[in-house]
């Protein structure tokens, strides 16, 4: 007899596809910056990675779920802004 496994209650549609989401941010000037950035995005639920291009002001946040208004947030709380 084969044991049956029971069903975890998730399903296809239920799970989400990870996406990037760009942002130009101003204010930045040094290796500092992009750290501090960094480390305030990452905290966010749903942030699987985080990229920062000191020279264009970019700023790449990729994950599941993960809010607008709470990188945006983030960004602000760090000391910078979004501009686009």
């Amino acid at each position: 007899m084969v044991p049956q496994i029971p069903p975890t209650g998730i399903t296809k549609d239920m799970m989400s596809t990870p996406t990037t989401h760009t942002y130009a941010v101003t204010g930045m000037t040094c290796s500092h910056c992009v750290a501090s950035l960094c480390e305030k995005v990452e905290e966010l639920v749903g942030v699987q990675s985080v990229e920062v291009d000191l020279d264009s002001g970019r700023l790449s946040v990729g994950g599941e779920d993960v809010d607008d208004g709470a990188v945006r947030a983030a960004v602000a709380e760090a000391g910078y802004e979004v501009i686009s």
